[in-house]
């Protein structure tokens, strides 16, 4: 087992790490021991997908998509067509009674869209000279449907026919799209929400704005469904909006400014204002109940039933968080810009006489914007039924930012990155008992027991 694997990591450059975030080589919980590194593309890698069971496709700047085996690393396809980076990927499912197969979505710099089978390599279908690039892509598997978002909101057959398209009023274009119930979809364009409602009949699809929400103080950085009756928008200016999907009316609204306890001769805790980039939510995934926010390099957990933060870190990486996950409801996953993949453990916060030390645990102001009423000020002594996050674990291997990564469950995790590379991480204890088996079935198949 390597040092630099298991966090013995060296301070890059001049930055000044927190002893908090430090981590020894003594990992009881992290059971990442083996890794294999996937080699292929020659630019930044930013998208991974999972096609199936032991299948992923990744994606980058290079314009390739590759399809990687994750019990075995092997590269299966390489997917060449694209002639700038892909912007946007994602599967198509068709399902027969027979049979199901899964197709590769992608969409490109080069103003084009292709379809591809996994399976063999090929491109199906392409389009090109669209009027824009692409920055995002839906399936409507029910509607039997795709959408791609970019200056225009197009909606597509399975055969690449244009079923409709609406030219959209932001700059910025479209940059996250999610499905709603009652044939209705989300569309996040710079700081508003645009409502649509598709109309299916015999022959066509068609497309209506009914409603935009306009809300957000900022950009919109994150849009993601809840469940069947919520979803939920993160803005750059530190807003968490959970929306019913139903009427879209807002059910609770939260603002998150990191502040830290600051000396006073007053005896007073006096707060800063936090850097955008400090407050700025780049990434949000939920597991029905909660919902994890990357909140600059922090995170923070917030309970859907209670409308409340159970938990956070302020400085869960060195630069800013890019991709997180819950494994379970005390475990998730975080990896960042500083090129780690970190894992957390939700623990009791330990009380404290004293206000918690700067770069340690912060305060929040909370409110409604001064829309309404204005932000109101929580006190140190009110947060004493937060949790925190524990680092337990730390996965130490790629040499830039980290951009997403993929849980195939016993199977292992995939990491992309700016690196160019790929890591396959596996749990080494279980590979070892896998090795012992098939040399076990090996030896008895030549009758060498």
């Amino acid at each position: 087992m390597f040092r630099w694997f298991l966090g013995g990591r060296e301070a890059q450059g001049s930055m000044e790490k927190s002893p908090v975030l430090c981590i020894g080589e003594e990992q009881p919980k992290n059971w990442f021991t083996e890794l294999q590194v996937l080699k292929g593309h020659f630019d930044i890698v930013r998208f991974l997908v999972q096609i199936d069971d032991f299948r992923c496709a990744s994606a980058g700047d290079d314009g390739l998509v590759l399809v990687w085996n994750v019990e075995t690393g092997e590269r299966l396809q390489e997917l060449r067509g694209h002639s700038q980076q892909i912007t946007a990927m994602t599967t198509f499912t068709c399902s027969t009674e027979l049979a199901s197969h899964t197709s590769l979505i992608t969409a490109s710099s080069d103003r084009s869209l292709s379809l591809w089978d996994p399976d063999t390599g090929n491109r199906v279908q392409t389009i090109s000279d669209l009027q824009s690039s692409v920055k995002c892509l839906l399936v409507l598997e029910r509607l039997s449907a795709w959408l791609s978002g970019g200056e225009e909101l197009c909606v597509w057959s399975p055969d690449f026919q244009l079923q409709c398209h609406r030219r959209n009023h932001s700059d910025t274009g479209i940059t996250a799209l999610i499905e709603l119930p009652k044939n209705c979809v989300a569309a996040a364009m710079d700081k508003e929400i645009v409502i649509y409602r598709l109309t299916v009949s015999p022959d066509s699809l068609s497309m209506a704005e009914i409603r935009c929400l306009s809300d957000h103080q900022d950009q919109i950085r994150a849009l993601i469904n809840v469940n069947d009756g919520l979803f939920a928008s993160g803005s750059h200016a530190g807003e968490l909006i959970l929306w019913d999907a139903l009427d879209w009316n807002i059910l609770a609204y939260e603002h998150i400014l990191w502040e830290e306890p600051q000396a006073s001769t007053q005896a007073e805790i006096r707060l800063s204002a936090p850097k955008p980039s400090e407050m700025s939510i780049q990434h949000l995934t939920t597991d029905g109940k909660h919902i994890l926010a990357a909140v600059g390099s922090g995170l923070y957990v917030y309970s859907i039933a209670s409308k409340t933060v159970v938990a956070y870190r302020k400085a869960a990486h060195d630069s800013n968080v890019l991709h997180t996950m819950l494994l379970s409801d005390s475990e998730l996953m975080s990896c960042s810009e500083d090129g780690s993949v970190r894992m957390w453990e939700i623990q009791d916060l330990p009380l404290q006489a004293e206000p918690a030390s700067p770069g340690f645990f912060g305060l929040w102001t909370f409110g409604r914007s001064n829309k309404q009423t204005g932000p109101q000020s929580k006190k140190a002594t009110d947060l004493v039924n937060l949790k925190t996050l524990e680092l337990t674990g730390d996965l130490i291997g790629h040499s830039g930012a980290v951009q997403i990564f993929l849980s195939f469950g016993e199977s292992g995790l995939v990491t992309c990155s700016a690196d160019h590379l790929l890591i396959l991480w596996k749990n080494g204890e279980r590979q070892s008992h896998l090795r012992s088996l098939a040399l076990f079935q090996k030896l008895e198949e030549n009758g060498g027991l």
